[in-house]
């Protein structure tokens, strides 16, 4: 005896647990279910609207729409169809999102924000700044942690290539939809452009851009945002300052003396910005050769000492939060699109720039960094 068919509600039920993978709400709280038909031998006939009809996902929306259904008691044959919300369905998602505001706002800013936000910064290029971010980034998702990347650095766009994902954003109306890869959300100028093109930008172009991405995108409910800066103390670094003013500062520099003394200039722009120094990661810190010994060509101790000297500048602790040795496995994993902390997690760089992120996981979220308004030299 054949079970019996299933009900409509059981199916919507089934389909209130499958998320939209750029959004990540249920897709029957989106308003994205046109329609559920269910035959009298079990058949369902399941018609999704997607956001746009170039949507990226379509494929991916359609499998996780037939897995769901097909684990509904009493189901037969499965047919899942796409349709496309027209401008006033997009504008009731826009609003369901994002409120009825005229002008976004940068979340991120406001006084109730819970992301923590990590500026990484560097004083000169070439210190590994982007494939520390975007290791931390895909470390930080593998602990279950809501992640996103900003590519700050306009001009050196780099985190696409890293991430191993090239693909454009989805345009809903006025938001932008991040993509994901490794589980991490991300966006870059890089995929607003043509191939290799050259961003030939001035300061308040800069600022603009910047502005959009973080008011613009969609990015949800994010544990942690980094944000990868260009090199040294310039346009974008006060920019952020002023968009994102609870933003705290991740200063990656190499053990060389010379790049430590640029790196502690990033740093103590934090005196100026007002902004929380949050720690030091020293890259490139030794090279492990085949006996067990270890060579340091970039010579020693530069972490440590911009850690200090951050420490003396700004009078609050800075730490030293570890040391990435130089390793082939970190480029190899740059070029090919998969960090290092997943393509090799247990060896010297993988773990060590795993053992980082597990201090930026611990870290509180709430009022780190942020500004209370409080005037300290009044007396009264």
């Amino acid at each position: 005896m054949s079970s019996a068919a299933p009900s409509e509600a059981a199916v919507r039920a089934a389909l209130s647990k499958v998320n939209d993978p750029e959004i990540g709400k249920p897709i029957t709280d989106l308003g994205m279910v046109k329609s559920i038909t269910v035959g009298d031998d079990g058949a369902v006939d399941v018609v999704v609207y997607l956001t746009t009809s170039g949507c990226p996902m379509r494929t991916e929306i359609s499998d996780r729409v037939r897995t769901a259904v097909a684990d509904v008691p009493g189901v037969g044959a499965i047919d899942v169809a796409l349709d496309v919300m027209d401008d006033e369905q997009r504008t009731e998602l826009r609003k369901k999102l994002r409120g009825d505001k005229a002008e976004p706002v940068i979340p991120f800013a406001q006084p109730g924000s819970l992301t923590r936000v990590y500026a990484v910064a560097s004083g000169k290029g070439g210190v590994g700044k982007s494939s520390v971010t975007v290791n931390l980034a895909a470390a930080l998702a593998q602990r279950g942690l809501s992640v996103g990347v900003l590519d700050a650095d306009i001009y050196g766009h780099s985190v696409p290539r890293m991430l191993g994902n090239d693909a454009k954003p989805t345009q809903v109306e006025q938001m932008i939809m991040p993509p994901i890869a490794h589980g991490v959300k991300f966006i870059s100028i890089g995929q607003f452009t043509d191939g290799n093109t050259p961003v030939t930008w001035r300061g308040p172009m800069l600022h603009r851009a910047l502005q959009q991405f973080l008011a613009d995108v969609y990015w949800g409910d994010l544990d942690i945002l980094l944000l990868d800066l260009p090199p040294g103390t310039g346009d974008v670094a006060i920019s952020i300052a002023q968009l994102i003013p609870g933003a705290e500062i991740l200063v990656v520099t190499t053990p060389q003396q010379a790049a430590a003394e640029v790196a502690e200039r990033a740093g103590s722009i934090a005196l100026q910005t007002r902004q929380k120094v949050l720690g030091v990661v020293e890259n490139m810190s030794w090279l492990e050769l085949p006996d067990g010994s270890r060579m340091h060509p970039f010579g020693e101790g530069g972490g440590e000492q911009v850690a200090q000297r951050l420490t003396q500048v700004i009078g609050a602790p800075v730490q030293l939060l570890g040391q990435i040795p130089l390793e082939t496995s970190v480029r190899e994993g740059g070029d090919a699109g998969v960090p290092v902390v997943l393509s090799a997690p247990d060896s010297p760089a993988g773990s060590a720039l795993r053992a980082v992120a597990e201090k930026l996981a611990v870290q509180r979220r709430g009022l780190a960094g942020m500004s209370l308004g409080i005037d300290t030299a009044r007396r009264g």
